[in-house]
């Protein structure tokens, strides 16, 4: 799944957990920590495998359910210790939804041993090429069904994200606008 599709399947799920669990809409903290969730797994596991190799593909170590489990167990303690608990938990949600949402295509396709990474490092990976960086894997993009329905995703999780006020978006502007008045002086 691309990255827009990850932070849609993310956000729809966690507006409709936190509507269902908390009775309201994200917050702003709850909106990026979610985001930074669904994106996770690949920032870590797509730089490590494709341009430094030293995993054995770009789902792998931090796209495997073990790992997910005791990096969202260590976060969710800490930030509960520091009154960041529903952050933790958006973080948490973004994180989990990521592996699973990968695991769509190889499932559909009936490729099931391309869901093994949900078990790495106990079972063990089939050949991938990770030789091939970034700009390679985006240059191989392609309008598929599945991509049609990311895309799909991600309107729908707009139209959560407008009607649920947009959160995160002041936030974020306030840190540009002190980013740039910083840089200014």
């Amino acid at each position: 799944m691309w990255p827009w599709g990850h932070l849609a399947v993310g956000y729809l799920v966690y507006t409709a957990l936190s509507r269902w669990r908390f009775g309201r809409t994200p917050s702003a903290g709850a909106a990026i920590a979610v985001a930074v969730g669904t994106q996770f797994p690949d920032l870590v596991d797509k730089p490590l495998a494709w341009t430094f190799h030293v995993l054995p593909s770009g789902r792998s170590f931090a796209h495997s359910l073990l790992t997910a489990t005791i990096i969202c167990t260590l976060i969710y303690a800490y930030a509960r210790r520091h009154g960041l608990a529903r952050p933790a938990l958006a973080f948490a949600v973004g994180y989990i939804t990521h592996p699973f949402a990968d695991a769509l295509s190889p499932l559909l396709g009936g490729e099931y041993a391309y869901v093994r990474y949900l078990g790495w490092p106990v079972l063990d990976q089939p050949a991938y090429d990770t030789s091939m960086g970034f700009a390679i894997h985006l240059l191989d993009f392609e309008l598929t069904p599945l991509v049609a329905f990311e895309f799909l995703l991600v309107a729908l999780a707009v139209l959560a994200w407008l009607r649920d006020g947009r959160p995160g978006l002041g936030a974020l502007r306030g840190w540009y606008r002190s980013q740039r008045s910083g840089s200014e002086s």
